[in-house]
């Protein structure tokens, strides 16, 4: 098959430090290649760097057997490459049309085949509406039709199911492959195996910016894949932060108690109706359902960020339905919003600043406290970072979440909310942020957990609460959590 991306000996560094050490890649036409790595394994670099977004410092790429120095965007978009980001880059003022059909020409042909795209994905997207009303899976979902829609020779997609729901997955995979039918190469950046070992017919595994296994998927079990991503230094590493996750920086209650941390009657708001709910503290409670089904909604509305239509709310028997949201975080409700680059961190920030920015004023004005708690978190969820001041925005998507999952930590929470928290992070610390929210429960800090990853309750949820169409339809037992239940439920059956 012809050989549509061949890079040899690409090397570049960021402010000195490696981060792609003499890596060779190639895909073929009618490939999907999977590529794997823990966050900050340079993944996304080399992907940027045939998108024409970054300039290696070495090295040569040939595109379709053509040599380039160097790609510009514009030049990359012409040789049919795109690259679908893992974080949305939507213009947020325009529509979900405009945004879709950008710098495409306009006419009856190109509304027919987005016409086609729309129903081959079976998406229900308003094509009217502004951009930035768009949740993060329909961001999402605007971003792969923009690749879709340039009848791209390299589709380059990366963590692109990570907020669709399974059924989304499943269409988009019958696109793909529908696709590779036509002889598109694709690659496809994932952390999940399931989906690499249902799609992909080869795999490269990267860990600090050089390659270390590459092949046919078939040829490697599960653990060889894990143990190709995971440092050498890990397992000891792990020994090490056990410690640090058995204690949160003040625990603000020592034993549970008969009442509910969080009490929610009749709540009404935005996207949900009528929702009735208890916590209790140590519990995690996972809240499963469609994108869409009202989730991240009744959470927002929960945190303050959205005004409640009807309904009260109580944290730990004090009403709190009319606090702002500094009153219901000085109470100790804290949310991990779904999209960390709008919602959460502060990108332009250092690390440390943004790990302490929930907490009093005084505290960010003391640097050495600082240092020592990004070190605290830096070590207990393993951080990829050059030191406390370097900039959250220059870090891999998947340390990112961690720096915003310390930052709710640090805040010492009676009630965590966590919305996608193991979105764009790799396999081994799903199994750490997994560890760290059932350490967390265990210091009697009640979890409500939402994720479109319904594989992540079973094991991990005390219960699992089940949203379809904005009302709760099933609430679910630890025994009886599966992911054939939860789907019955989100689809508005019975368990």
């Amino acid at each position: 098959m012809t050989a549509l991306i061949e890079a040899r000996g690409i090397q570049k560094q960021f402010s000195g430090v490696p981060v792609l050490k003499n890596i060779d890649f190639t895909l073929l036409a009618g490939q999907v290649h999977a590529l794997m790595g823990g966050n900050g394994a340079g993944k996304s670099t080399l992907m940027k760097i045939v998108a024409g977004v970054e300039t290696p410092d070495r090295g040569e790429l040939s595109i379709a057997g053509q040599p380039f120095a160097r790609l510009k965007p514009g030049q990359a978009h012409q040789l049919g490459i795109y690259l679908v980001p893992q974080e949305p880059m939507l213009f947020p003022n325009l529509s979900v049309r405009e945004n879709i059909l950008f710098r495409l020409p306009r006419g009856q042909d190109t509304a027919r085949r987005l016409a086609d795209k729309l129903e081959q994905l079976q998406c229900q997207l308003n094509l009217e509406a502004t951009a930035s009303t768009l949740e993060v899976a329909d961001q999402q979902m605007v971003e792969i039709l923009r690749g879709l829609m340039r009848e791209a020779k390299i589709l380059i997609l990366d963590e692109p199911t990570a907020s669709l729901t399974p059924g989304e997955t499943e269409r988009l995979f019958r696109q793909i492959r529908a696709l590779q039918a036509t002889g598109v190469g694709i690659v496809f950046i994932s952390h999940k195996l399931p989906e690499i070992r249902q799609l992909a017919s080869h795999v490269s595994v990267m860990r600090d910016g050089a390659i270390v296994l590459s092949g046919e998927t078939a040829h490697f079990d599960d653990n060889a894949l894990i143990a190709a991503m995971t440092p050498v230094s890990r397992e000891q590493a792990l020994s090490d932060t056990q410690k640090l996750w058995l204690a949160l920086p003040g625990n603000r209650r020592t034993q549970a108690q008969d009442f509910p941390v969080l009490r929610v009657e009749t709540l009404t708001g935005e996207g949900f109706i009528d929702l009735s709910l208890e916590i209790y503290a140590g519990e995690i409670v996972g809240l499963a359902g469609l994108v869409g089904s009202g989730r991240t909604e009744f959470a927002e509305t929960l945190y303050g960020l959205r005004p409640p239509r009807g309904g009260r709310i109580w944290l730990e028997n004090q009403q709190i339905d009319t606090d702002p949201v500094n009153a219901r975080l000085e109470k100790g409700l804290v949310y991990l919003p779904e999209d960390r680059q709008v919602s959460g961190l502060f990108l332009d920030a250092p690390v440390r600043w943004n790990t302490v920015a929930l907490n009093e004023p005084s505290l960010w004005q003391q640097r050495k406290r600082e240092a020592a708690v990004v070190e605290r978190y830096h070590r207990a969820l393993g951080i990829k970072l050059n030191g406390p001041d370097q900039t959250v925005r220059t870090l891999s998507g998947g340390n990112q979440q961690k720096v915003l999952l310390a930052r709710c930590l640090e805040a010492n929470p009676l009630l965590l909310i966590v919305d996608e928290p193991t979105r764009g992070v790799d396999v081994s610390a799903r199994a750490d942020i997994y560890q760290l929210i059932k350490s967390v429960a265990a210091q009697n800090v009640a979890v409500l957990m939402i994720s479109s990853d319904m594989d992540e309750f079973p094991g991990l949820a005390d219960r699992v609460l089940v949203m379809h169409q904005g009302v709760l339809s099933g609430e679910l037992p630890r025994h009886a959590v599966s992911l054939d239940r939860m789907m019955a439920l989100a689809f508005g059956g019975h368990a």
